[in-house]
């Protein structure tokens, strides 16, 4: 009975993936849909303001903005990337500072070999060896347990999303666990003496208190894995700066294109910085309004 269990496990792995790479098909389709649905009316008008533009022989500026619309096409690749990579990278993070805090026996090596071995290498090193490695282990799968995943099958993005996850994993773990840390743990104490247990305890007060410190570090994160994202080239995925290369290698004006892809870059982080904000807006605690009347009248007794 348990030896059957453990020659289904791998079957199961197989099929999660071919669920989870479906599901970032379907996503990217349906990304990619909206933004043209919603992108196509303004862009007429876009390229009716086009001949405005000064035309040079060194420098085109009509050229900076004429790319525009066309790498703009692939945004929502590189939003999922970003996306995608955030959210596992998020997941992963929280166990491993969980397991760095609690010194889980056989998880605890795992975890410091993983955050020490991808801190100290290059995402574009980690990518290619997701790229490459993952493939590989797919195929010693069906050797062995005689599966049929067609690796072919599998977008590169899943690969570039994996290798993104685990990098950010890495930074964010020592974030997270620092703000776990912080929790003042007269609240950790009081709710374990209303009769919580762990998982309650992490759920309800720990997690929402260590959101509050971690999230400006961790928008912080977010930027540095949009801009990163532009790695994900090396690996066969067409996001914004793979499309302003291949706009470029049309008439040699890569210096425009590029400036192009970073107005994209940087209007995008913006919006990221904004969202940061009121993330942390919304997550300030203030003092309810008896309170603050209750200490205005002690400051006037004093």
């Amino acid at each position: 009975m348990v030896v059957t269990m453990v020659l289904l496990i791998p079957n199961l792995l197989v099929k999660l993936l071919q669920i989870i790479v479906n599901v970032f098909n379907a996503i990217g389709q349906f990304f990619s849909n909206i933004f043209n649905a919603i992108t196509q009316p303004l862009l007429e008008f876009y390229n009716s303001l086009m001949p405005l533009l000064p035309d040079g022989k060194l420098f085109s500026l009509r050229a900076v903005f004429e790319a525009i619309p066309g790498i703009l096409q692939n945004l929502p690749i590189t939003l999922l990337l970003t996306v995608g990579g955030a959210v596992f990278g998020i997941l992963l993070a929280m166990v491993f500072a969980i397991v760095k805090i609690n010194r889980v026996k056989v998880l605890y090596p795992i975890q410091a070999f993983f955050v020490s071995f991808l801190r100290g290498t290059p995402l574009l090193v980690q990518l290619m060896l997701t790229y490459f490695g993952i493939p590989l282990l797919l195929k010693a799968i069906n050797q062995k347990y005689g599966t049929s995943f067609n690796i072919n099958e599998i977008p590169a993005s899943v690969f570039a999303i994996v290798a993104f996850a685990f990098n950010e994993a890495a930074y964010a773990s020592e974030t997270i666990r620092a703000a776990i840390l912080s929790v003042d743990p007269g609240e950790i104490e009081a709710a374990r003496s209303l009769g919580m247990t762990n998982k309650q305890v992490y759920m309800r007060v720990i997690i929402p208190n260590a959101a509050v410190v971690a999230t400006p570090s961790l928008i912080n994160s977010l930027i540095g894995l949009t801009k990163g994202t532009s790695l994900a080239f090396s690996a066969g995925v067409v996001e914004i700066f793979a499309k302003a290369q291949a706009i470029a290698g049309a008439d040699y004006r890569y210096f425009e294109r590029f400036i192009s892809v970073s107005l994209i870059y940087w209007a995008v982080n913006i919006l990221i910085e904004q969202l940061g904000r009121w993330i942390e807006k919304m997550m300030d605690i203030k003092q309810p309004d008896k309170f603050e009347s209750l200490q205005q009248a002690e400051g006037e007794g004093i």
